[in-house]
This record gives C-alpha cells, structure tokens and sequence, in this order.
C-alpha cells in the first residue's frame, strides 16, 4: 500500500538554527491577523515560503527560496533521514502532560481512486490552483501535510523514542506547544518504516489542498516528461505520519460563525421546530457541557440568548443523501443537512464556497464575534471520535469541511522536502528490506 521514502531535508543552517522559535510559523488557518503580522514582519521566517504576500507571491517565493540557498541561510541535509517529530502539550487543567508521536517522510502522491490515502473533506479549487502554483515555481514542499495509519503493535514508536533523545530541535512554539524534532539516519531502521508502511493506508488528517495540489502536480510533470519513471521526486509528498491508535491523537471541536442572515432569531427558531428539539439555556457555559454527551446535539448562540437544540431522532431517516448510515449519523453531516441546508436555506452542495459561514476554532473568539456584533449568530460544535473519522474515510466518503481540528497543528519550517530532481535523487533503493 503506502510506499514512503526519507528525505534529503532542507533545513535552516547551523547559523540560523538557535532562531529556530522565530523562523517556524503556524499553519496559516489557526493564527490570528495580528500574530500574521508579526510572522511576516521577520523576512526570515518560513512563512514567506508557505504563504507568501506580494503582487506576484509565487514569484516572491521562489525569489525568496534562491536567495536562502545562496546565502547559506537554509542548507540541504545529504543523507535521507527519517524525522521523528514529538509535540508535548498539556489542556488548561490536565496534570499529566501529553505527547504525540510522530515522524516525517516522503510519500508517493497517491491519486484518491487508488484508495491507499484516504480522505475525510473535499477540497476547493480555488485553493488547490493556489498550491500547484507555489509547489511549480518554488520546487519545495515547506509544511507537511498530517496523515494516519493504524498500527495495534505501536512497531516504530520504540525507534523514534530512542532518536528523540538527540534532538535537532527542541522548542516552545506559539501554542506553548514543546515541540522536538530528531533523525535517524540508519539505514536498518529506515527500512523498518518503510517496511511498516507499506501494509498501511493513511488517513489525511490535515493538508487536503496541499495534497490534492502534490497530486495535480505530479500529473502535469508526468504529462510533460517522455521518460517519466515514476521514482522521480514530483511523485512524492511531505508527510507527517502520526499512529491513530495512540491515546494522544486529539480531535478538538471547529464551531460555525454565521453572517449576514437574513433570518431573524426567532425567524430561526420557528425553522428549527419541525427538525430540532430546542432548550433556552440560562448561561452560555452551560452549552458546552450539555452538548457533551449528546448525540446530534449543538449549541446556538445569538448575542443575548443562548439555546441547545438537538436534532429529533426520527428526522435522521428523512436525510435524502445516498451515503452509508454511519456517515449521515456523524454530527457534523447532521449539522450541515438539517440545520445549514433545511433551516437556514444554504445548500448543501453550495456551503463549502458561502461567505455567509466562517469556521472558528477558538471559542472564546467565536462567541467575542457574536457578542460584538460582527457575526449574526454561532454553532457550537463537540469534536468527534477518531473512530468515525476512520469508519467515515474507508466508506470512500467524506464529511463537510472542518470537521476535525487534529491538535496540536504542526509547524512549518522545520524541515523542507526538495521535488527538484538533482536535490531529491538518492538511491533509494538501499532502503528497502
């Protein structure tokens, strides 16, 4: 199944390495507009790779790219290495902290039919245009994307804890995340992963762009290349390869900010009648806890009122959408049919591309934005079990967008993976068992 490969990693050099907190840079959905400035503000940090600004950004990016080359500011690593990556984190009133256990690699730029990659969203165009853009013009892949496979016997964990305690990096990032960052280099072991691996599918986890992007790019390269082969490096992706049957996979809740409704609060809580069991809460904090447990259960919060609504068991059977049973029970397909489709009038088919949704992460965010008036009203959401994640991408279906919020998120500029063919080319194949 998975075939992966190490990688010849591009990294910051020795001289620039003890910045390395100043250098790395969230994923770009997670941060707020001021932190973004602050980023961009260093023209150092990696962010000017990812997500770079400018009239021409992708041409400012691969400006940007030469220049660190050539002034030595970032240097190529000449031997594949696996990177084993461990994030320690703890939540506000958990004692004991956790760590999810992870590693970096290379892997082949599967299209979606071949079922070895699994996906839980679909992506937008849009998006996709803007990294094969980036990935064509720079040649280098600046964040990983997160998959998942499954392993019950936990096999390589025993490696990456033995390499973790010789870090490369080890550093305090802007989630007051510890993250450390090591390599192994033996050839012996390598070959252990890749040998794992190649029994597994991999759930994406996050990246869906970046990896439909890898896909679109390796297609164009193959078209234009006579002698394409196959082991050229635009046939492989960054990945950061995490076991979904660790007990430190966290999957946190994205809540919906709706704007610009036309409907009223009570005009909306008419429309919920025929669909949702409706409770007006006294508290706002009491949303949270009493949607916990309960399936189909949500928090709707205007600026002054606050209400559970639950979705009437017997609705589930009127979800005219010719997918399997446990993916229309899944909450966030309940959410997205009954309440965004049937009561706001936003079609389903239509929701991904709606300026009238805006997806948040942080709670107290979302409900400052109705408080104030920004936003009309929110949908609170719980995060949902790995399991359906799992059960809902082998069914060959996918969930709506933001589903999952897999915490923490990954940094980027840590390491950057090469596609150009003289920066990728190794024989690989010492490698393989």
């Amino acid at each position: 199944m998975a075939e992966i490969l190490p990688l010849k990693a591009w990294r910051y050099s020795k001289d620039w390495a003890f910045k390395i907190e100043e250098l790395t840079s969230p994923l770009f959905d997670v941060v707020s507009k001021k932190q973004r400035e602050a980023l961009y503000a260093n023209p150092y940090n990696s962010i000017h790779l990812s997500v770079p600004l400018g009239p021409n950004p992708v041409e400012n990016a691969k400006n940007t790219m030469e220049r660190w080359k050539e002034d030595g500011v970032i240097a190529q690593d000449q031997i594949p290495g696996i990177y084993v990556y461990y994030q320690y984190f703890k939540f506000p009133g958990q004692e004991e902290e956790s760590c999810r256990k992870g590693f970096i690699a290379q892997i082949r730029a599967y299209d979606w039919d071949e079922r070895v990659v699994l996906r839980h969203e679909n992506t937008i165009a849009k998006a996709v245009d803007d990294r094969i853009d980036l990935l064509r013009s720079t040649q280098i892949q600046s964040s990983p994307t997160h998959g998942l496979y499954e392993d019950p016997l936990h096999e390589l964990e025993p490696y990456m804890d033995e390499a973790i305690q010789d870090p490369i990096y080890d550093l305090e990032d802007y989630q007051g995340v510890r993250e450390v960052l090591a390599v192994i280099h033996d050839a012996g072991i390598i070959a252990k992963f890749l040998h794992v691996m190649k029994e597994k599918h991999v759930i994406l986890a996050d990246g869906h762009h970046r990896y439909q992007g890898a896909i679109a790019y390796r297609k164009e390269m193959e078209k234009n290349n006579p002698q394409h082969q196959g082991t050229e490096g635009y046939n492989f992706h960054l990945m950061y390869f995490t076991n979904a049957l660790s007990k430190n996979i966290r999957i946190l809740p994205t809540h919906r900010l709706f704007f610009d409704n036309s409907l009223s609060e009570k005009a909306i809580l008419e429309r919920l009648e025929p669909w949702f069991i409706v409770k007006r809460l006294n508290d706002v904090e009491e949303v949270s806890e009493l949607i916990l447990q309960k399936k189909w259960a949500f928090g709707l919060i205007f600026s002054e009122n606050a209400y559970k609504i639950r979705l009437i068991p017997e609705r589930i059977e009127e979800m005219d959408l010719s997918i399997p049973r446990m993916v229309k029970e899944v909450d966030m397909m309940v959410l997205h049919y009954f309440f965004i489709d049937k009561v706001l009038g936003i079609p389903l088919e239509e929701q991904r591309f709606s300026d009238k949704i805006e997806y948040e992460r942080n709670l107290n965010r979302c409900l400052g934005k109705v408080g104030n008036g920004s936003a009309s009203f929110a949908i609170l959401t719980k995060d949902i079990a790995m399991t359906q994640v799992l059960n809902v991408c082998k069914s060959g279906h996918t969930m709506p967008q933001k589903s999952t919020y897999f915490y923490p998120k990954t940094l980027s500029g840590l390491l950057f993976a090469s596609v150009a063919e003289e920066e990728f080319n190794f024989p690989y194949e010492v490698f393989h068992l």
